[in-house]
């Protein structure tokens, strides 16, 4: 029943906003209510066996969280929410800043730490990352990519796309892909920034192409690229769990395709709570907080692309704010140093030199 108060709809919302609503109230004091039934019952009965004993602790910490959010959160250091997910649901307790935390327990080790990551920096500083986790004493080094990005890929622009916000922008980034599906014999990724998205594409793309096409959430990750791996020339659409952790390596995977730059969702109550706080302290929330994420998981989605030094691709971007907002170059600069091109040309250039076994590459995206 308190699952039912909140609606039937999915949806991630700040719980002051959720909890003020009447039948929230009312099924949260109930369930409260039958959770202390609940328990008296468990006590009787909890030294009888191991199984009724873990019961008891397992509504102890129950009853514990959902305490937490009965009346207003005070702490200001946190921020509370709900998730709702089909026939479930969770409440969260985010901490907005984990600075000091993370710092508490660094002084719990008396050793030194490394901390490695092929995307901690924007535009080649390290700032967003060691001030989110206090480590400003740091010493930080970078150094460049393993792999000839120059030779290996191509970064392409498609000019006269539509601002991401618009109508039809979705069917304009697939109607600007499958030109570049053509001259990569599918072999490819398209990563999207939303669910919806990805419903709009897979639909279009399946009318319009001949190579095999897989879809995020018709199949577990696993098996999507297990299959992705086997079948020649397939095609695989994904959201967020695509853009990261996922390595295909060979010629199996030749082209990436982003809809857009992945800014978080503006109304994620977790985002909306720091990008308070920090302009509360003076900050500029756009500038030091939003810019730097979207940039690292760009980076994490470009990754997929190159996974060994025999491999080559086209990493096409659609969002036309690359080039037509100041912030582009900032997203421009973190990237892997690789020619850069607007025309649809030489990306047919660039296939056609690999499967000749000619490697020049083009004029470098600076």
């Amino acid at each position: 029943r308190l699952r039912l108060a909140f609606g039937r709809e999915e949806r991630r919302s700040a719980w002051h906003r959720v909890r003020e609503a009447g039948p929230v109230q009312e099924e949260l004091q109930s369930l409260m209510g039958r959770s202390h039934d609940v328990h008296q019952a468990l006590e009787e009965f909890a030294n009888r066996g191991r199984q009724l004993d873990h019961c008891l602790k397992r509504l102890d910490a129950l009853m514990d969280h959902l305490d937490a959010f009965l009346e207003p959160a005070a702490a200001e250091e946190e921020v509370q929410w709900l998730e709702s997910r089909g026939g479930g649901f969770l409440l969260h307790s985010t901490p907005l800043d984990i600075a000091d935390t993370f710092q508490a327990r660094l002084r719990e080790y008396d050793c030194q730490c490394i901390f490695t990551s092929a995307t901690l920096t924007v535009n080649s500083r390290f700032d967003h990352f060691v001030h989110q986790l206090g480590l400003e004493q740091a010493e930080c080094q970078y150094w460049s990519s393993p792999f000839d990005f120059s030779r290996q890929a191509l970064l392409y622009l498609p000019q006269g796309l539509p601002d991401p916000r618009a109508e039809g922008y979705t069917k304009a980034v697939v109607e600007a892909a499958l030109p570049v599906l053509e001259l990569a014999r599918g072999r490819a990724f398209l990563l999207f920034t939303s669910h919806r998205a990805l419903g709009v594409a897979a639909e279009l793309v399946r009318s319009r192409i001949d190579f095999p096409v897989l879809v995020q959430g018709e199949a577990p990750r696993t098996e999507l690229l297990d299959a992705f791996r086997r079948t020649p020339n397939a095609v695989l659409l994904g959201t967020q769990s695509f853009w990261e952790g996922v390595d295909v390596k060979g010629q199996a995977l030749s082209c990436v395709i982003i809809d857009k730059l992945p800014f978080a969702s503006p109304d994620d109550p977790v985002l909306q709570a720091r990008l308070k706080k920090l302009e509360e302290r003076g900050g500029r929330p756009f500038v030091d907080y939003q810019v730097p994420a979207a940039v690292i998981t760009l980076k994490q989605g470009v990754g997929r692309l190159i996974r060994d030094s025999a491999d080559y691709g086209v990493m096409m971007i659609c969002d036309p704010r690359l080039k037509t907002r100041s912030y582009g170059s900032i997203f421009l600069k973190s990237l892997p140093d690789m020619p850069l091109t607007q025309n649809l040309s030489e990306v047919r250039d660039f296939f056609n030199r690999f499967e000749k076994g000619e490697y020049r590459g083009l004029k470098s995206k600076e």
